[in-house]
């Protein structure tokens, strides 16, 4: 059985609620908090503006985080961006997140500009090298406001981070630069609102806070008629509109910026048979979106398994990607993980690594340049025969192809399969024997010469017992065939097609809807002018 929603093209076409007349120029999007639901906002945005038959985008100049997408120009841009992107129904391209930060440890970060790593720094150097960071942000800014008529810009964090406000580009040195109106939106549901909003209002600069034309107040659960006493109180203290107010959307299917949800395990909603699934919550995990089809599926029961947690019984484990996969590798033996996966293979459960999982399953990871770290290297989990080593170029690929379950050889011969598509990004080149028996068959590449076309090529490994399998390729969970073919080789009986980009795309249309009924979207636009 396949489980899809209505129609996306038939949903966005026919709108449920009236288009509003959505003007030229750009908006920017700044939050109290940290997940105060900015993200989400644009999103919403760019889909109302692109049902209303205008050409829009959306921005972000600064980002961190560790969830990304591989971009149509080939580069790389944060997660977040790539959903706003299908929002407004463009393709996405770096020009839509030219800085991106991914922290490799609690100091660090690799540099991202225009989608390509550029170096790794620690924070201090970091804000030294800020007004280098401003102009690609300037560049990517004025290519979109001569290409769309119309640009949704996303902050970062907080525009009150009193010790980030030099040199920003993040927030309202952005802002400023551009000379863009701002929205403050908070998250009511943290509590707190009204002092996020007025305390916020409060740590700007005069020029700064003319340029905030009112709130939006996020994720209200209850009666509106109890709020309206605090809303007017708001306006009278700060002399500006509360221009909607946003109900909890429960449910929404949406490709999370960074953080790890907060509901770390999902029950399967099916009465009949289950697969229990477990992900170890690695420090440095990244692209955990890869997971999010597993937690939406009826016939799964998921989990992120987080420190301090022993690992529970499970059908199959899942390493996940890592911004510094030899550090994660320490920590996963200090939780125990390598007794517990010893025992989960004798009884014989499953085992998939995927990106830095896949380097962790081998026998040994080299870093001798110090990409992720300290140079040096680290013997692996040696369950499939082969080695990586981490080196200064990052893969970065849109492919197609299809999955190969129970064996094949690395010629091309038999690989009939499940298709998949997904995108590889990592800084590793793995070789050895294990990867004569791939995981799959990569039919094409996204942006390559038609005279590569038709090559040959294979992806990952699996083991001679059939109980682990190994892939470079995120978004394996993604294509409906393909989650049900690696649901049925790690023991569920009969599993269903979840469609989760149909699921995402209803999503975004139900986003639409409510903010078209709770903003007051006339007196949004009007600031935009």
């Amino acid at each position: 059985m396949r489980i899809r929603p209505n129609d996306p093209a038939t949903m966005s076409s026919t709108p449920s609620t009236p288009s509003h007349a959505v003007p030229r120029g750009t908006l920017m999007i700044q939050g109290t908090t940290s997940d105060a639901g900015k993200s989400t906002l644009v999103a919403g945005l760019c889909r109302l503006a692109r049902r209303a038959g205008v050409r829009v985008a959306p921005f972000k100049p600064q980002n961190m985080a560790l969830n990304s997408a591989v971009t149509a120009d080939g580069g790389e841009i944060g997660r977040a961006q790539a959903l706003q992107a299908i929002a407004a129904g463009i393709a996405p391209h770096t020009d839509l997140n030219p800085v991106l930060l991914k922290p490799n440890s609690d100091m660090g970060s690799q540099v991202i500009i225009h989608g390509r790593a550029r170096m790794n720094l620690n924070a201090r150097a970091y804000q030294s090298y800020k007004p280098i960071a401003r102009e690609a942000v300037l560049e990517s800014y004025g290519r979109l406001r001569a290409g769309y008529d119309t640009v949704f810009v996303e902050g970062a964090g907080s525009p009150a981070e009193i010790n980030l406000r030099a040199n920003d580009i993040a927030n309202m040195g952005f802002a400023e630069a551009v000379d863009c109106p701002v929205v403050l939106v908070a998250d009511i549901d943290r509590g707190g609102v009204f002092a996020h909003l007025i305390g916020t209002l409060a740590c700007l600069s005069d020029s700064e806070r003319a340029r905030v034309k009112g709130f939006i107040i996020n994720r209200f659960r209850g009666d509106p008629s109890l709020l309206k006493p605090g809303l007017d109180w708001l306006e009278a203290q700060t002399g500006k509109p509360v221009l909607g107010v946003v109900p909890y959307l429960h449910g929404l299917t949406l490709d999370a910026e960074d953080m790890l949800p907060g509901a770390a395990h999902t029950h399967a909603q099916t009465g009949g048979q289950a697969l229990r699934v477990v992900v170890p919550a690695l420090p440095h995990i990244s692209n955990h979106t890869d997971f999010d089809a597993l937690r939406v599926h009826p016939q799964v029961e998921f989990s992120y398994v987080r420190a301090g947690n022993a690992p529970p019984a499970a059908d199959l484990v899942i390493l996940p990607g890592s911004k510094n996969v030899r550090d994660d590798l320490a920590w996963l033996r200090a939780q125990g993980w390598d007794k517990a996966l010893e025992r989960h293979l004798r009884y014989g459960g499953r085992v998939i690594g995927i990106c830095g999982g896949m380097q962790m399953l081998g026998r040994t990871i080299a870093d001798p340049h110090g990409v992720e770290g300290e140079p040096g290297a680290t013997a692996g989990l040696g369950w499939l025969d082969y080695e990586t080593e981490l080196t200064r170029e990052k893969a970065l690929r849109n492919v197609t192809g299809r999955l190969v379950l129970g064996g094949a050889d690395a010629d091309g011969e038999d690989m009939a399969g499940a298709p998949v598509r997904g995108y590889e990004i990592h800084m590793g080149v793995t070789t050895g024997a294990a990867l004569a028996s791939p995981a799959l068959c990569i039919d094409s590449v996204e942006g390559e010469a038609e005279d590569a076309r038709g090559t040959v090529r294979v992806d990952g490994a699996q083991s001679a017992d059939g109980q682990i399998l190994a892939t470079y390729l995120h978004g394996l969970f993604d294509t409906p065939q393909a989650c049900a073919a690696l649901l049925d080789w790690a023991g569920l009986t009969a599993a269903q097609q979840v469609d989760y980009p149909a699921l995402r795309e209803a999503s975004l249309e139900r986003l639409a809807d409510t903010l078209a009924a709770s903003l007051d979207l006339p007196r949004l636009y009007a600031a935009m002018s």
